[in-house]
């Protein structure tokens, strides 16, 4: 190994292992690396420069919005209204509690755009819910944990936009379309699980089956926190606006719908709402910066084009060199937050992934695919914690409820990376790639 990449992967893991801040860590590990090849002064100005040039993208402008819009959705009673017409659905089938949240946590995701929204919001109302009515606590946490990660492929999505940028400038109109058949066949995968649970423990549906009357104004009263995935997706594609104009009409949709139709959330939160969306932001900034920096010494250093080679000789037969690929991300996802492993990994398995014959697209789907299973993996699964916390368990109790749900993950997985149709064929049928 070049002893370059040596220094930065032994600094970045001994950082990590400290709990230094991941974009600390980052950032100490990229200058010292650095300081191998220039000197002080230079170094340290070539690390601000690079970290300053990472943000400084106008379709970056598009992830604050997002942000604040998905906070204002989740203060404004959309959770509970998204849980709400998910039961008149099929919250009475057998097992229907599991299958509702499994759907919440899907329109939820996409419409606030973060899996942790996603998880207490959804999981918060659905867990004890679920407790209630004789399912297993650690099963209806380990299914919250899982399906709050549909919503990072179903867009709008600001992990898909990160690879857009990350990729050298994929269409995100595009990768948002591919999204949606990987995130609906991730929901669909664990939904399989949920059955045979449902059937295996004989889990109950809802109590009472809803009138149909009252099921009617339940769906309806959702119908408007849906549209907001229609006005995003649908002015972009249209042509109407660019997604950072799509995530300033997020922002106004929600400020409406939360304000003005449902009136949940009041004037006096607004300033909260807006401070928690500046450190979100700002966390994911930093990130974002420090980690650009890292992929510029990595391409400094030739250590993409290094390890693009050896997986190029280890095998000839592309089958088994994306499964190898697959195994590193889901590694990676275990240990490190998404947005500074799209930025550094992209660059470095993208090249073996076209010298495969695999479009960015195709790839960016299987990267984003495989990063959220590792929110939900041990030992630094961010959801996964989150929903223990909701569920008031441990890690080790929820685990192994969990085993069944990364295997029906990993095959979905599995059948975006080796079949394009799934994350190509909407994006080609509306003529975007």
């Amino acid at each position: 190994m070049d002893f370059a990449a040596l220094v930065l992967i032994v600094t970045f893991a001994i950082l990590l292992f400290l709990h230094v801040p991941i974009a600390f860590s980052i950032g100490i590990a990229t200058l010292l690396t650095m300081l191998l090849t220039i000197d002080m002064a230079p170094a340290i100005q070539t690390l601000a420069q690079r970290l300053a040039g990472g943000i400084n993208s106008f379709a970056l402008l598009a992830i604050p919005f997002f942000i604040l819009s998905g906070l204002i959705m989740g203060r404004g009673g959309i959770a509970h209204r998204l849980i709400e017409a998910s039961k008149a659905l099929i919250g009475t089938l057998p097992g229907g509690l599991a299958f509702v949240n499994v759907v919440s946590c899907m329109l939820f995701g996409a419409i606030s755009g973060s899996a942790a929204a996603a998880t207490s919001a959804i999981g918060g109302f659905m867990i004890p819910e679920m407790k209630k009515e004789g399912y297993d606590n650690d099963f209806s946490a380990a299914i919250t944990a899982t399906a709050a990660t549909t919503g990072l492929l179903i867009p709008p999505s600001n992990i898909l936009i990160i690879y857009a940028i990350a990729s050298g400038g994929i269409s995100i109109a595009a990768l948002f379309m591919a999204g949606y058949l990987p995130g609906i066949l991730l929901g669909l995968s664990l939904m399989a699980v949920c059955a045979i649970f449902a059937k295996r423990w004989n889990l109950p549906g809802a109590e009472q089956r809803i009138p149909l009357k009252e099921a009617v104004v339940k769906i309806l009263d959702a119908i408007p926190s849906l549209l907001l995935i229609v006005l995003v997706i649908g002015g972009i594609l249209a042509g109407i606006f660019t997604p950072t104009e799509a995530g300033v009409m997020a922002v106004l949709y929600s400020l409406i719908l939360a304000m003005g139709f449902y009136r949940e959330v009041k004037l006096k939160e607004l300033p909260e709402i807006l401070l928690k969306s500046v450190e979100t932001t700002a966390i994911v900034m930093l990130l974002i910066g420090t980690s650009t920096a890292m992929a510029w010494i990595l391409a400094y250093e030739n250590i993409p084009q290094t390890i693009s080679a050896g997986l190029l000789t280890l095998s000839d037969n592309p089958l088994i060199i994306l499964l190898i690929i697959n195994i590193a991300l889901l590694i990676v996802g275990a240990f490190m937050d998404m947005t500074p492993a799209v930025l550094i990994f992209t660059p470095i398995f993208l090249p073996v992934a076209v010298e495969l014959g695999m479009s960015p697209l195709h790839f960016g789907i299987m990267l984003v695919m495989n990063l959220s299973i590792g929110l939900c993996t041990p030992p630094v699964g961010s959801v996964l914690f989150l929903s223990c916390a909701v569920a008031r368990t441990s890690i080790a109790k929820i685990i192994r409820p969990m085993i069944p749900m990364y295997l029906a993950m990993i095959a979905a997985l599995l059948l975006v990376t080796y079949v394009p149709w799934f994350s190509e064929a909407l994006p080609k049928m509306l003529g975007l790639y």
